[in-house]
């Protein structure tokens, strides 16, 4: 049987993989890319299977860049997977934690780890465009006073040790990621359906625009608002709300909602995702 591939931004140990694997299993077949883009083309030019990419943090909010991507590519949404995030410290195996000058990774997880970056002393701090990939160059520079902040996996895989395990700020770190495909799925159990929409200019339309799932007892779980890329001023708005698009009250709901807006999307219905600790 034919592996699936599964598109993710980052290198081999990118917690992007980790969420790949949560999903689709240990019979996937991972493949990195260099930024998100390249994840959506993948999926829509049937080079890979699925993507899987990252939307929010529960610390550090949402990546605003993979919102902007949804509203711009023909692609659904079939699942999400929250994947609990564990940062580690690493050097080569010769390396010592009080030797370590220079400290590389991602600019989120050096923000999730900064009581404990801030306990050390003599640092300076880098930012890098992936955690794996700078775990990947410290062992490719063979310096032992570098260190990179990325997963376990990560450690494992480029040959580095651990020298500080779990050393984010806030235990209760997750990232919530959706997986990517070309065409829809149906939910099997509790929905989510994602939506983009913007409102008219008129007092009142956004709020008369949710009270269209309110007034059918559909629980509106997030919205984020984006700029609406070329109409300055303007907005729009991603929604997940509770209900399956099939479901007649959503369905009711959102024949109106397009009588309202001036632009909407349905981005997928899925299941709710697990959490993956």
């Amino acid at each position: 049987m034919k592996s699936l591939k599964i598109s993710f931004q980052g290198e081999y140990g990118a917690f992007s993989e980790q969420a790949a694997v949560a999903y689709f299993g240990d019979g996937c077949t991972p493949v990195p890319r260099e930024n998100f883009r390249d994840v959506f083309d993948d999926v829509e030019n049937k080079k890979s299977d699925y993507g899987i990419v990252p939307v929010e943090n529960s610390l550090f909010g949402s990546v605003h860049q993979n919102f902007d991507l949804l509203q711009e590519y023909p692609l659904q949404i079939i699942g999400e997977v929250k994947l609990r995030i564990k940062m580690n410290l690493m050097g080569l195996k010769t390396a010592q934690l009080k030797n370590i000058r220079e400290v590389y990774s991602h600019p989120q997880a050096l923000g999730q780890s900064d009581r404990f970056l801030r306990s050390l002393t003599n640092l300076k701090l880098h930012q890098f465009y992936d955690t794996a990939g700078a775990a990947k160059m410290v062992s490719e520079q063979q310096n032992g006073t570098y260190a990179a902040i990325a997963s376990e996996q990560a450690a494992h895989h480029y040959g580095l040790k651990i020298l500080k395990k779990g050393i984010e700020t806030d235990h209760r770190n997750f990232t919530r990621f959706v997986v990517l495909s070309r065409k829809g799925t149906r939910p099997k159990q509790l929905a989510k359906t994602s939506l983009i929409f913007a409102t008219k200019h008129a007092p009142g339309s956004l709020v008369n625009c949710l009270s269209l799932f309110a007034d059918r007892n559909i629980n509106l779980l997030k919205i984020e608002s984006r700029p609406y890329v070329g109409k300055p001023w303007e907005y729009l708005f991603f929604v997940d709300i509770e209900s399956d698009q099939r479901d007649n009250n959503f369905a009711a709901a959102f024949k109106q909602l397009k009588n309202m807006t001036s632009y909407h999307k349905v981005l997928g219905s899925y299941d709710i995702g697990k959490v993956v600790k």
